[in-house]
Formats: C-alpha cells, sequence, structure tokens
C-alpha cells in the first residue's frame, strides 16, 4: 500500500487495536540490566538508547501496530544518540511496525522540503541508497501556515509517507495560543479547517488521508469537538495514562468502527516495571511487565471507547 493512512489502518486491524507505544529512552530509568552493560560516555549511553529500544520493539512487535520515537530524547546525546535512533527505527519497520518519528518539525520554502526528504523521502543521492530514515509518519507543527505544509504534504504523497500536524495539543498550558479567539473561532479550529483542507489530496481507499493531526486526550471536550469536524482525519491521541487522559476520555476520537484514531502511551508502557503492583507480580522481569502493561491498555480501550469492535 503506498498511502500510510491505509498502511496504519491495515495494521490496526490486523492487531486488533490501536495503542502506539512511545519510545522516549530516558536512561537514568533503564533496568539495571541494560545500564550495566555500557560505558557513561556519551556513546555508551547512546549504545544503551539502543538495546533498551530494540528490547521494548521486542516485545510489542505483534501486539501493538505503530511505535512512535520521541526524537529529542536521542539528539540530546548528540550524532550518537541520533544514530541510535536510526538503528531503532529501522528495527521497528524490520519488525513490520509503523513508524512515528515524533520531531514536531517546521519551517518554509527549501528548509521544510529538506526537512522532509530527510525524514520522508530521499536525500539528493543515488536511489540506490535508499531513504536517510525508515519512518512512515512525521510529526510537524503547523505554526508558519500553509507555507510550511505543502512541502512535506508533496514529499509524504510522492513517497507514501504520513504526517501528523499538531492541532490540540494535551500539554497544560496549550491554551496560551491554542484556545485565543479570531473570527470567532479558537486558534485549534482555524488549523483543523485548514487541515481538512490540506489532507483531501492525500485520503487513501480506507477514506483516510496520510495528513492526520495530533489531538490530546487531556481535552476530551475538544477532542469530541474536533472529531466532528474533522471527518477522514486519523487523530495521533497523546496524554493517555501518565498525563491524565483516561479510555474514556478518548472514545470520541473514535469513529464508529473504531477507527480514526491511535492512542499513545509512553512512560506507562515503557517503564511498567517501576509500577510497585508489577513489580511485585514480575520481579526482575521487566519484559513481561511492559508487556502486560500494553495488554491492559488495549483491553482498557477495547473495554471503553469504540476500538472494542477490533477485536470482532
Amino acid at each position: 500500500m503506498d498511502n500510510a493512512a491505509d498502511r496504519l489502518i491495515a495494521r490496526i486491524r490486523s492487531v486488533g487495536n490501536a495503542v502506539v507505544v512511545g519510545i522516549d529512552p530516558r536512561p537514568s530509568q533503564f533496568p539495571a540490566e541494560i545500564r550495566g552493560r555500557f560505558p557513561e560516555t556519551r556513546a555508551g549511553v547512546a549504545e544503551s538508547m539502543r538495546a533498551f529500544s530494540e528490547a521494548i520493539l521486542d516485545v510489542v512487535a505483534g501486539l501493538v501496530p505503530a511505535v512512535k520515537f520521541q526524537s529529542a530524547f536521542f539528539e540530546e546525546f548528540g550524532p550518537e544518540g541520533v544514530a541510535a535512533l536510526h538503528q531503532a527505527a529501522a528495527g521497528a519497520r524490520r519488525r513490520g511496525l509503523f513508524v512515528i518519528i515524533d520531531g514536531k518539525r517546521n519551517d518554509i520554502g527549501s528548509t521544510a522540503e529538506a526537512y522532509a526528504r530527510g525524514y520522508l523521502g530521499r536525500p539528493p543521492v543515488s536511489e540506490g541508497e535508499g531513504p536517510s530514515w525508515d519512518a512512515d509518519a512525521l510529526t510537524i507543527n503547523p505554526y508558519l501556515g500553509g507555507d510550511g505544509i505543502a512541502p512535506f504534504a508533496s514529499v509524504a504523497s510522492e513517497r507514501g509517507k504520513g504526517l501528523f500536524v499538531l492541532v490540540r495539543t494535551s500539554n497544560p498550558s496549550a491554551g496560551d495560543f491554542q484556545d485565543l479567539v479570531a473570527d470567532g473561532k479558537p486558534i485549534y479550529r482555524h488549523v483543523a479547517d485548514r487541515l481538512v483542507e490540506w489532507a483531501g489530496p492525500l485520503r487513501g481507499e480506507s477514506g483516510y488521508s496520510a495528513l492526520g493531526a495530533v489531538v490530546g486526550a487531556t481535552y476530551p471536550e475538544q477532542l469530541a469537538e474536533l472529531r466532528a469536524a474533522m471527518p477522514g482525519i486519523l487523530f495521533l491521541i497523546p496524554g493517555y495514562g501518565a498525563q491524565g487522559g483516561r479510555a474514556t476520555d478518548i472514545a470520541a476520537g473514535c469513529d464508529a468502527q473504531g477507527l480514526g484514531a491511535v492512542v499513545n502511551c509512553s512512560r506507562g508502557i515503557i517503564f511498567a516495571f517501576e509500577r510497585p503492583d508489577l513489580r511485585a507480580r514480575f520481579g526482575d522481569d521487566w519484559r513481561a511487565a511492559v508487556s502486560f502493561a500494553v495488554r491492559e491498555m488495549v483491553d482498557d480501550l477495547a473495554a471503553n471507547t469504540p476500538m472494542g469492535r477490533l477485536q470482532a
């Protein structure tokens, strides 16, 4: 399939859920098994991040349709960290997962095009060298308007990749700008309306566009409002779990078939072994705790949202 939305929906249907595991590696929280294998140098920590990411991928592959790598945690460690991200993303693709790079990139003109080619396409070198990144989708910021979206959308269309545009984010201060009213409606609604226009040419056979939206779980009323205003737009929903979003808050982000949204959880899954109840249950088997947390989230979403229909 050369439409990213169609590929993602096919993966969702294959595994019966719409969970995205966010890989936000914080080395200080790694299990002792991982921390003890590598020196405390920049290169050593970067290698521990790669090893931890690969271990998480081994657990979640086959359980969820997608993973999301937060690039900042890797970039913090310089070229070695970026190399670890590249290796981990390639490993996720090999395991059949839909790969989202959470970089929130944005610029205009040739600079935006270079970002887009770098993450979603190919740099201007021999085709035989392949893409720079093994990513299916990238998060982007719409603050610069259509000039900042068009280059990304063009490369995404050409290469069969996806984009998730920030519309209503899950952080506490999101309303500082996103809720400001202009021409009778909040800024996030202006972004949503434009996104519907931008998304049309990237619509796939599934009825959903490869140009999706980031809409947080922590503002359920706005989530419901935006679902009604943005038919055919896939939602990437952060904020579940540690940030306070609940499955019942997410229900309105789905369509009647349980599609239309993917739900990210990062800390609550990859560091699930820190939970006292799971430590008591699984001891040092931290991978079992991660697997349990994934299944727990899948069951929670199935019980409290239309996503339960995906398991039928």
